[in-house]
């Protein structure tokens, strides 16, 4: 079974930085675009950042300049590098892969991301 595991997650003072890490593991033919989501607590699940099997990368306002999605093919893993962290970034991330033809997404389980004032 295809799983995506998540890592780099904590707690970290506003200002300062993160990296994010999403491998997707067992047996993988292929995988189309990937991106990164997050969710804090009372509020909806939002896009941050995606970015296609080409490297084009498109992101959330409110996380554009500050934030940067990258991805290593051959090692099947996409990260989010996040910078000038704000409280407001505090949340759940969530990474999911986009699978070819009619195969379901892939979600990973959610790494918390405090950022303290």
């Amino acid at each position: 079974q295809v799983q995506l595991v998540e890592s780099g997650g904590g707690l970290v003072q506003a200002g300062g930085s993160l990296r994010l890490s999403c491998a997707a593991s067992g047996t993988v033919f292929s995988i189309n675009a990937m991106g990164w989501y997050r969710q804090a607590p009372g509020k909806q699940r939002e896009l941050v950042a995606t970015i296609t099997e080409g490297g084009i990368t498109n992101y959330a306002d409110s996380v554009k300049g500050r934030f940067a999605i990258s991805r290593d093919n051959a090692k099947n893993t996409v990260y989010l590098q996040m910078n000038s962290l704000k409280p407001e970034d505090t949340a759940v991330y969530y990474c999911k892969a986009e699978r070819p033809l009619l195969l379901p997404d892939l979600w990973g389980q959610g790494i918390q991301v405090t950022v303290s004032s």
